[in-house]
């Protein structure tokens, strides 16, 4: 089993930066794909960013240019910069993380609590 646990959300005005960061833990696992996702009051939960184990990485239009996803393997923690933030960039923010364990095939996906970020001036 792995547990994704975040931090950085917040509040922070129109054009403002926020961090958001994602450990996984657990034991005898690999994570592959790791991302960001976020999910905005009635609405259905929208893919942020991904990026692989090998730093390959994919945006949603409406963040590209402005959020950057990167990774540390050896901590197996993701991060989200987030630049120039939008009262609609206002959402709670999931991690996500693909993973598998040893002499076993299959991936597993995880999802983390959710962090709130607000954008409001």
């Amino acid at each position: 089993q792995v547990q994704l646990v975040e931090s950085g959300g917040g509040s922070v005005q129109p054009g403002g930066s926020l961090r958001l960061s994602c450990a996984a833990s657990g034991t005898l696992f690999t994570i592959h794909d790791m991302g960001w996702y976020r999910q905005a009051p009635g609405k259905q939960r929208d893919l942020v960013a991904t990026i692989t184990n090998g730093g390959s990485t994919n945006y949603a239009d409406s963040v590209k240019g402005r959020f950057t996803i990167s990774r540390d393997n050896a901590k197996n923690t993701v991060y989200l910069q987030m630049n120039s933030l939008r009262p609609e960039d206002t959402a709670v923010y999931y991690c996500y993380a693909v993973a598998s364990y040893p002499a076993s095939p299959t991936h597993y996906g995880y999802w983390g609590q959710g962090t709130q970020v607000t954008v409001s001036s």
